[in-house]
């Protein structure tokens, strides 16, 4: 059985890789595969928070559901931040950082933001909070649609840092180097 080693270039295409989907086949030279691979990954991530919002990523309130949304890379942090930092407040009663319930409204007058009742002219006025959890199952299927998505950019990201000689030699991209391929025919038909 051939040894496989990790070359410098695959290394840094494996760190372009959990950077952002894609950016490690396009660094080796695979653009069209890099492409592709980021349109549906990040496809598939925005497509889960538009049907359910910021709020299908949280690392405090779904923590399971992080784990997978965290293998998008910094692409998940930055929404989570968003999420954390924007959208939520402190319950007034226990302290606790969550996401508004119908007919609260964010208060930012003290030294942290909370919720409180909205008043009767505020509901009135479409005030509310600026996001609530996806109703039934549509939060369900978009935090699953984006810990997928996490998922199968840990595939892209392991294709990335270790490519098939082949397809890296026969694309000229950086992963291809000579004499790097190891020919089967010489060993006696064995897999590479």
């Amino acid at each position: 059985m051939a040894e496989r080693s990790l070359h410098s270039p695959d290394l840094i295409a494996g760190v372009a890789a959990a950077l952002f989907p894609g950016l490690g086949h396009i660094f080796q030279g695979r653009v069209k595969r890099g492409l592709l691979a980021m349109v549906g990954v990040m496809g598939l991530f925005f497509y889960g928070l538009m049907i359910g919002g910021i709020d299908a990523v949280d690392s405090r309130e779904d923590r399971i559901w992080f784990f997978g949304a965290a293998l998008m890379g910094p692409v998940a942090f930055a929404a989570d931040y968003v999420h954390q930092h924007h959208f939520k407040a402190y319950d007034a009663d226990s302290g606790a950082l969550r996401t508004g319930r119908p007919g609260e409204v964010r208060d930012t007058g003290g030294d942290r933001p909370t919720w409180r009742a909205a008043t009767r002219e505020e509901l009135d006025a479409g005030m509310g909070p600026p996001n609530r959890p996806g109703l039934g199952r549509l939060n369900e299927i978009a935090m699953l649609s984006i810990a997928l998505a996490g998922m199968l950019n840990l595939i892209i990201f392991l294709d990335a840092l270790l490519p098939d000689q082949k397809t890296a030699k026969s694309s000229g991209g950086a992963g291809s180097r000579p004499g790097s391929l190891r020919a089967s025919a010489t060993n006696g038909g064995g897999a590479a």
